[in-house]
């Protein structure tokens, strides 16, 4: 392991150790207005929701490292404490990193991009049209961090009104991750969907107590061929199967039965099982021996 101590590494270092090491991360795509009526367009991979009673997003326009300069967004929103964040899909993605250009100020970041302004209901910076998501929101607060270069300014927003593209839903009124296909920020250049193979399911547990991995016999937890995700999903099932489940179930596959003294074969057989969604009959293939 590489020992970093955050004050000596040196700000820019310390940045792109951030942005690669917590991602993905989801983007505000912030529509702000001056007190002069100028809009901005600008997106910031410094954010998230935190609560909905009362609602809070925050976002971070932070500090510029090479000079301390602040963001016209950060300007706008002390002038006009109100904002539209817009979620970015996949098919915007492009023209949003359009607007992070450092355009002068009173440049409408909507026109250079070619996105489509509209009128908000409850606040006065415009909504993006393309994107399937409007959060109306006003400023509740603004926590300068440090005035330092590189230093955060989270903008605490609470929602005032929601504009939700139906075409996104699925048949239980549930945004669908594919149908959205919303966009996150990994470091460098990289991005990644929501959308085909780059999502997976990891069912939460909260209904149910799963009997832990230390329950598991030694031979599967040492095991060199499950790998820790694996002995997650063991041992989160609600217990170990018994041997009236484990005996008609090695009859059902008595050709591989036949080779389950073998432990290498056992354990590959199992993180087949795991993988076709099957923890607990992989289990019983674990401790049939």
């Amino acid at each position: 392991m590489i020992e970093i101590v955050p004050e000596e590494y040196g700000n820019q270092q310390l940045f792109k150790l951030l942005l690669g090491g917590i991602s993905p991360r989801p983007i505000a795509f912030a529509s702000t207005i001056d007190a002069a009526g100028n809009p901005n367009l600008a997106p910031f991979s410094f954010y998230n929701a935190f609560g909905v009673n009362p609602s809070r997003l925050i976002f971070s326009p932070s500090r510029r490292g090479r000079d301390n300069t602040t963001k016209h967004t950060l300007e706008n929103v002390k002038e006009v404490p109100q904002v539209v964040i817009n979620a970015v899909t996949y098919n915007m993605v492009q023209q949003m990193s359009l607007t992070s250009v450092e355009f002068p100020k009173g440049i409408n970041e909507f026109t250079k991009a070619g996105l489509t302004p509209i009128e908000s209901v409850k606040v006065k910076p415009f909504r993006v049209k393309e994107s399937p998501l409007q959060l109306e929101c006003k400023v509740v607060d603004i926590i300068e961090v440090s005035g330092k270069p590189g230093s955060g300014n989270l903008v605490v927003c609470e929602i005032l009104h929601i504009h939700l593209n139906e075409k996104v839903l699925d048949s239980n009124g549930n945004i669908d991750p594919d149908k959205i296909d919303l966009v996150g920020r990994l470091g460098g250049d990289y991005y990644v969907r929501t959308s085909g193979d780059a999502k997976f399911i990891v069912p939460k547990p909260v209904t149910t107590i799963g009997i832990g991995v230390d329950s598991l016999p030694e031979e599967v937890r040492l095991s060199p061929i499950l790998t820790g995700n694996d002995l997650g999903q063991l041992g989160n099932q609600e217990r170990l199967p018994e041997k009236n489940e484990i005996i008609p179930f090695l009859k059902q596959h008595a050709e591989l039965s036949k080779r389950i003294s073998d432990q290498t074969f056992r354990h590959t057989w199992a993180k087949t099982l795991i993988k076709q969604g099957n923890p607990f009959d992989a289990l019983k293939v674990l401790i049939s021996f």
